[in-house]
């Protein structure tokens, strides 16, 4: 059959697949997202400490995939655990990137005053740094998820949810019949989430950052 027939008579289970590969990306991304700005807010003041967080996350991100994922399954097993704790931690780098750069950023003159009406340090942080630092901590999350889309699909190897599934399946009978099919309808799902999942943020930057600041 061809691609278009393949993508008819296999559409439910293509549509399940991908559901589950972003629900995994959007999971592991709001995970990602909470611990890379409490890593970068516990290290942002201190020149050592933001180079400890931004090296150790980057040197994480230096691990492949395979590799990572094969060391984990024989501490968490086969499934949905090994998917989680990977992708969490290859979407850190850009997050806490960005956080800590966004953070050292703010104008230190809006702080002072900040203090000077009388506001905590936890309340100048969520109601002062952290808005104005949100930019380049929303582009984080876009490089990282646009990266975990592609990671997602490696977690086929550990039996993880998401598109890699019918990629994985298409590589594994290569010279049958529908193997090309399964592998172009997993690269194209992948891109197609990808799309959508930047085309969400590009939305959600116009909502929550003021024009000025986009500016």
């Amino acid at each position: 059959m061809n691609f278009w027939e393949y993508l008819v008579n296999r559409h439910q289970q293509l549509l399940t697949d991908a559901y589950q590969h972003a629900s995994a990306v959007f999971q592991c991304m709001v995970v990602a997202t909470l611990l890379g700005v409490l890593i970068a807010v516990a290290g942002y003041r201190s020149e050592w400490a933001g180079n400890l967080a931004t090296t150790t996350t980057a040197t994480i991100l230096t691990v492949p995939a395979l590799a990572l994922i094969g060391l984990l399954i024989p501490l968490v097993g086969l499934g949905v655990p090994p998917t989680v704790i990977a992708l969490t931690l290859y979407g850190l780098l850009p997050v806490v990137r960005n956080a800590i750069v966004g953070l050292r950023g703010v104008d230190p003159t809006l702080v002072d005053a900040a203090t000077g009406i009388g506001m905590s340090r936890p309340a100048r942080l969520l109601r002062v740094e952290l808005p104005l630092a949100w930019p380049p901590i929303l582009t984080g999350i876009r490089v990282s998820t646009q990266m975990l889309m592609g990671i997602a699909a490696i977690a086929a190897y550990a039996s993880g949810p998401g598109l890699g599934n019918v990629i994985f399946r298409g590589l594994a009978s290569l010279g049958s019949a529908n193997a090309l099919n399964q592998v172009l309808a997993g690269t194209l799902g992948i891109i197609v989430l990808a799309l959508l999942f930047d085309a969400a943020y590009v939305l959600i930057g116009r909502l929550t950052i003021p024009r000025g600041i986009r500016a």
